[in-house]
Formats: structure tokens, C-alpha cells, sequence
């Protein structure tokens, strides 16, 4: 008395899966009635893709020894490398908190100072050495002593 377990929806799909079986078949038929004239692809100098093959008298040779894998080394050119030690001023310092700001007297640039890189006690106004580190928002002035 148990009616079919096939759904109108169910039979839908299922049509809709082998039609679209149906017309891959029918397409891969259609390619190998083509024939394998056209199964490759060939880049040419430019870099567009054709179907004829490359001139060999055109190729270029290259040294596999000038091949450099890997990140090229970083030449230190820079002048926080040859002198690490800035002078700037302290131009704000919450002595409560343990932070403030230096600002370098060559580049006019504000630094993050914390109160474990300092060396000496600081407040507003003095003049500092220090060097810089990555910190994580930026550099941060570290070993900071009064002038």
C-alpha cells in the first residue's frame, strides 16, 4: 500500500542529470570527430597563445647559474645603520603612565618611548640619545639616556 519514494522534485533532477550527461557526451564526441589537430597551444614571444609552434632559431639562451632563486640580500644603505644613536627632545612624557614621545632633531620624526627603554629619568623638555627598534605599531626609542 506504501506509495513510490520518487518525489516529482526527485524525478527533476534526475532528468536534469542526464541531459546534462547526454550533452558531455555529445560534446566530447563532437571534439573527437574533430580530430587532434587542435589539442595544442603554443605561447609565442610576446606572450599570446597560438596554434603554431615556436621558431626554434629564435630561441634565447640563458645561464642557468644567473638564475637567482630567493629574495635578493638588502644593502644597508641607510643612516640609522651607520649611526644608530639619534639625539631629538622628549616633547610629551606621562611619568604616571610610563610613555611619551621623542622627536628626532635630524628628520623631525615622533617616536614611541616607553619607560622600560629609558635609562635615565625623563620629562618634558630634555634633550636624549637613544636608538630605535621595531616595535609593534612602529619604531619605539630604547635606550634613552639625557644629554
Amino acid at each position: 500500500m506504501a506509495g513510490s519514494q520518487e518525489t516529482y522534485g526527485k524525478k527533476e533532477r534526475e532528468k536534469k542529470r542526464a541531459k546534462k550527461r547526454k550533452e558531455k557526451e555529445q560534446r566530447r564526441l563532437e571534439r573527437k570527430e574533430k580530430g587532434a589537430a587542435n589539442e595544442f597551444v603554443y605561447v609565442d614571444a610576446y606572450g599570446n597563445l597560438t596554434d603554431t609552434p615556436p621558431d626554434p632559431s629564435i630561441k634565447l639562451e640563458i645561464d642557468a647559474d644567473e638564475i637567482e632563486l630567493g629574495i635578493p640580500k638588502k644593502e644597508d644603505s641607510d643612516q640609522e645603520d651607520i649611526n644608530p644613536v639619534h639625539e631629538g627632545t622628549v616633547s610629551f612624557y606621562d611619568d604616571s603612565k610610563g610613555f611619551g614621545f621623542i622627536i628626532d632633531n635630524q628628520s623631525k620624526e615622533k617616536y614611541f618611548v616607553h619607560v622600560s627603554g629609558t635609562l635615565d629619568q625623563i620629562t618634558e623638555g630634555n634633550k636624549v640619545s637613544f636608538e630605535l627598534e621595531q616595535g609593534k605599531k612602529g619604531l619605539n626609542a630604547v635606550r634613552v639616556t639625557k644629554i
